[in-house]
């Protein structure tokens, strides 16, 4: 019974899927050959469309994950994103590989861990693996080469520079001191496009290298860009030329500390925006060292200095001949008589002598007092005194400070006040000159003016000119990411329109043609023997057209169908003879 319901069931959905392949075939049937490769062209178009669309809204956004990078590390680059299974393609220069930007940070941190990309220069790794038996040069050489990529990719960090190659002249060492040479060391610099190096910046490059291999002063360094030019000498033509870009920015930023000065006093007594300050600065950058060495003389005696004294003091007693040369002074002396002497006074002691004077009947001579009886005559004395006094000197060192402002000059302009004149109308009013006083002296105080240094402050007022405010905002039509919401959006409307125009301009009317509304009719019989259409009565009970009518009206459809489409007539014809035939 069950094999009975399902042969029954088979039997039912074979008969119906027939029917739908003969209603499928007629709808064809109605459709000229044009029509249908119009038909055929224009689902294709839209599969195509779909299936496009699809893919391109899924995939992903390729971001740039290194570039300007060598043939070496690009290949390893390559090889390494193949064993990570990492999507990547080339942008249409092959200056950039391009990942899927929601890997870019991941892909960048992993092929770091691999030491990738090298930079195309080689540093100390070269060093891990050396041969045994290599020569001292090799190693020489090798060291030379490291020392030379290290130096190359530590210069390479810095934003301005996009690569760098450095050149190390290191001389052979000898023992004779004649025949030693300094090292020295060239870099070559490639600059991003429209970027540049400050003065402070190629100082910085050339210690930075002379730091690094011993005994190579900076002054051998030295720095070229890609286009040849010399960027050592860069700072010393600014100091020759007077424009050393530290003096004019130090000017500058003086100039513009005191305009802010000004305009912070000015600004709540007059207005925001009514007040316009400019200040020129007079700076000395000369150095002036000054040494000065005083003497005075040393001669007031409260206030005289002895630093050493010296005195030396001598007597002596010289022999003298006396009589005539000759026989007569060669005779034996006479004999002695005993001296005359007076008696003493009972009483009285030795007579005392003054403080420094020699007793009576003595001679003081160096400091020795003798008796005169014992003293030969003549007596010869000599006294030498030496006394050093101290000079009086002064020694003053004066260097002035570099940057001193020499002198100073302020213009200020000030707005004239608005006032609602008697018609109404805002009119400009002068300030009165108590005000235009009280200004200058806040200027002057402000700026600290010197009348002894040349100080100058000149304060006018004048009404400004309303200038026309320009829109500093970027317009939305070059905003860039509005810009590519804006292609993206005209994009998918245009893949839209497209898909909307074929089948609504194209796949449908072809469609009314394959499948005519249905006619759904039913004859009833009235009294009378009249026929009506059940359906088509109008309300108010007015009847529908009668059975000729609808039959004039069938055959008429009939005679247009055959006349725009003759092929359907006779494939029906066809039809009906061939099932007749059978």
């Amino acid at each position: 019974m069950a094999a009975t319901t399902n042969s029954a069931d088979n039997a039912a959905n074979a008969e119906a899927a027939g029917n739908l392949a003969d209603r499928l075939r007629a709808s064809l049937a109605r459709l000229s050959n044009q029509q249908k490769i119009v038909l055929m062209v224009a689902l294709a178009a839209i599969v195509a469309l779909l299936v496009a669309s699809n893919m391109w809204f899924k995939q992903a956004d390729y971001k740039v994950l290194f570039s300007n990078i060598g043939e070496r590390d690009g290949g390893a680059i390559i090889a390494a994103l193949e064993q990570l299974n990492v999507p990547y393609k080339f942008t249409e220069s092959g200056g950039a590989i391009l990942v899927p930007s929601t890997k870019v940070h991941e892909v960048r941190l992993r092929l770091a861990t691999q030491g990738l990309p090298k930079g195309g220069a080689v540093g100390f790794e070269l060093m891990e693996n050396q041969k045994f038996g290599i020569s001292q040069f090799a190693e020489q050489v090798n060291y030379q080469r490291a020392l030379e990529g290290e130096l190359s990719r530590t210069i390479q960090s810095i934003a301005a520079v996009q690569a760098a190659r450095v050149h190390l002249a290191i001389p052979k060492p000898t023992v004779f001191v004649r025949e030693e040479l300094k090292p020295s060391a060239s870099v070559l610099l490639n600059l991003y496009p429209g970027r540049g190096l400050e003065p402070a910046q190629i100082a910085g490059i050339q210690n930075l290298v002379a730091a690094s291999v011993p005994q190579l002063p900076p002054s051998s360094v030295t720095l070229l860009d890609q286009s040849g030019a010399m960027l050592s000498q860069l700072k010393s033509k600014l100091l020759e030329a007077g424009l050393d870009p530290t003096q004019i920015k130090y000017v500058q930023e003086i100039e513009a500390s005191v305009i802010k000065r000004i305009e912070d006093i000015l600004t709540p007594i007059v207005g925001a925006g009514n007040v316009r300050v400019q200040v020129a600065a007079d700076i000395d950058f000369s150095q002036t060292e000054q040494t000065a060495e005083t003497h005075r003389p040393n001669t007031t005696p409260p206030d005289i200095s002895i630093r050493s004294q010296q005195t030396s003091e001598t007597a002596s007693a010289t022999p003298s001949s006396m009589g005539i040369p000759g026989a007569l002074s060669n005779q034996p002396p006479v004999p002695a008589t005993a001296p005359l002497t007076q008696p003493a006074v009972p009483g009285a002691g030795p007579t005392a002598a003054a403080p420094g004077q020699p007793l009576p009947g003595q001679v003081n001579a160096a400091g020795v007092q003798a008796p005169i009886a014992s003293v030969a005559q003549p007596l010869s004395t000599r006294k030498d005194s030496t006394i050093n006094y101290e000079v009086d000197k002064t020694i003053r060192h004066t260097r002035q400070s570099v940057g001193m402002i020499k002198r100073l000059s302020a213009a200020v302009v000030v707005n004239q006040r608005k006032e609602i004149g008697k018609d109404g109308k805002p009119a400009n009013k002068s300030l009165p000159e108590a005000e235009l006083k009280q200004i200058n002296d806040l200027v002057k105080e402000a700026m600290g003016f010197t009348r002894e240094r040349g100080d100058t402050v000149s304060v006018a007022n004048a009404p400004f000119t309303d200038s026309e405010k320009t829109d500093t905002e970027l317009p939305l039509w070059k905003d860039p990411e509005v810009r590519t919401m804006g292609f993206d959006l005209l994009k998918y409307g245009a893949i839209a329109a497209i898909v909307a125009y074929l089948l609504l301009g194209v796949v449908r009317p072809l469609l009314k043609t394959m499948f005519p509304p249905p006619q759904k009719e039913s004859e009833t019989t009235l009294g009378g023997g009249v026929d009506v259409i059940a359906g088509e009565e109008e309300e108010g009970g007015v009847r529908g057209p009668t059975a000729a009518e609808t039959f004039e009206k069938r055959l008429a459809d009939a005679r247009e169908l055959a006349k725009q489409d003759p092929k359907i007539v006779a494939n029906i014809i066809k039809e009906w003879t061939g099932a007749n035939g059978s």
